[in-house]
């Protein structure tokens, strides 16, 4: 059945962030037992590091996506979880990520495996050829980690396996992946030309502003402690499992990028591990994966706060979550999920309570009611996203923002500054995302908080900035 407010996610194509739009974008996986270097080589190849190297298996749990510059090329590049066989300690989970590497393979135009050049073929190594011998995809085999390898020779044992050629390289230390990158490029089908979309530009704002451009496709990050149900929102809006969702916290450990196609256009969503509260963040690896979430707040223009609405909804650490997001001037939407475990309507309104009650430093943040699993509420969710992402990205005409200030003063003067009064003179918005403005004063100093907050509800009123944080800021002026 066909999910109300959402079209076919889309699998492929560029991320289309300058309003143009999207080409088709090749891809390239990056698989392999684990272990074998895999994060490492993606990092390499990525120039950034976006996925979590570390030394235990299975880490990498999720398919991590990454938009990247290939000599010129532009190519997604995809990590995936180590595949093992069955019997292993991750158990369940191993099935789960041979499954999502399944689906990798299905993206990807090419497909690099990875070895590990300093042990013996394993049974888990002869799973990977399979799996990708049946993928029926363009393969390249690295036999990575070279440079602790006496005799180079020793890589020909993988040639039992059948593989064709094998390039030795240290994704660690780069030997041997220039060449690997000249084999993967060759492989990548021929480059498409972008299409033209100034046609579709809107005019400019008026002739005292600057050319209106048109807004990005919003990136949406869903944060929340672990558990919250990120990964079943994020799955609900895909219509595919695409994340792992699994009862235990901490699941999703990397920050992933999807595209999704809305009725009202596209998304990139942003599903992070979650980060969990200080005194059981113990293990090295849960750190990195709250640095993954906080990245993902960098990256993003809307955070949705998924706060789990059966089991301590404003929690301390929901708040700081929510601070860290306002401090970096993201616009933001509470979103308080399962309330289908929230029985009756007065319970529901408690909850409704405790939540604004929690959050009231960012009052300006909506708050939204939903169930992942089912999807109720969902579809509203999406329009308060459009809205607040349009409103993230609203630029007000300088002709109109100064007759905003005269008749906000008219109601509202500012208080009087050692005895001395002050006059707001004219205003101008610098910036979009978030809408930033300078007020220009006879005395800047001496405009009071209070009057800040003054102007800052009154914006709010007037141009309907629902869910984004405003930048205020007063300089001396001249009348």
């Amino acid at each position: 059945m066909r999910r109300e407010g959402l079209r076919k996610p889309a699998r492929r194509g560029g991320l289309p962030i300058d309003g143009r739009r999207p080409t088709r974008l090749p891809f390239v996986a990056v698989v392999g037992r684990p272990n074998v270097g895999k994060s490492t080589l993606f990092n390499r190849l990525a120039r950034a590091p976006l996925s979590i190297v570390d030394p235990t298996p299975g880490v990498t749990r999720d398919r991590l996506y990454a938009e990247v510059d290939l000599r010129g090329r532009p190519v997604g590049l995809i990590d995936t979880g180590g595949v093992e066989a069955e019997g292993t300690a991750l158990g369940e989970m191993a099935d789960r990520i041979r499954l999502q590497v399944r689906v990798a393979l299905e993206e990807a135009d090419v497909v690099v495996g990875v070895f590990d050049a300093t042990s013996p073929p394993t049974v888990d190594d002869e799973l990977v050829v399979d799996l990708l011998r049946r993928a029926g995809r363009r393969v390249l085999w690295a036999a990575n980690k070279i440079d602790r390898v006496r005799d180079a020779a020793a890589t020909s044992e993988f040639y039992r396996l059948g593989v064709e050629e094998l390039q030795p390289i240290s994704a660690a230390a780069g030997t041997g992946v220039g060449e690997l990158l000249d084999r993967i490029l060759a492989a990548l089908p021929p480059a498409e030309e972008p299409e033209d979309d100034e046609a579709d530009l809107p005019p400019a704002d008026g002739p005292d502003d600057p050319p209106a451009s048109p807004p990005p496709v919003p990136r949406v990050a869903v944060i929340g402690r672990p558990n919250a149900g990120k990964s079943t929102l994020v799955n609900r809006l895909l219509g595919t499992e695409r994340m792992l969702v699994d009862e235990r916290p901490g699941t999703t450990r990397d920050a992933v990028d999807a595209l999704v196609e809305t009725e009202h256009g596209p998304l990139v969503l942003i599903d992070t591990a979650g980060l969990r509260r200080r005194a059981r963040v113990a293990e090295r690896l849960e750190q990195l994966a709250a640095l993954s979430a906080v990245r993902a707040l960098e990256r993003c223009h809307v955070a949705l706060l998924l706060s789990d609405g059966s089991a301590e909804a404003g929690a301390d650490q929901d708040r700081h979550l929510l601070g860290l997001a306002a401090e970096r001037g993201r616009a933001l939407v509470v979103v308080v999920n399962k309330i289908d475990l929230v029985r009756g309507a007065a319970a529901l309104r408690e909850l409704d309570r405790r939540v604004r009650d929690a959050f009231g430093f960012a009052a300006y943040a909506p708050v939204r009611f939903v169930s992942a699993r089912s999807g109720r509420g969902v579809p509203e969710l999406l329009r308060t996203v459009r809205r607040v992402h349009a409103a993230f990205n609203r630029r007000v005409p300088t002709p109109e923002l100064n007759r905003f200030l005269e008749t906000a003063v008219e109601k509202h003067s500012p208080p009087l500054f050692r005895n001395k009064p002050v006059r707001l003179l004219y205003a101008a918005q610098t910036a979009v995302r978030p809408p930033s403005f300078v007020f220009f004063a006879n005395r800047p100093d001496g405009v009071h908080a209070s009057y800040v907050r003054y102007l800052e509800n009154r914006l709010r009123e007037r141009y309907g900035f629902d869910g984004c944080p405003l930048r205020l800021r007063f300089r001396r002026g001249r009348p």
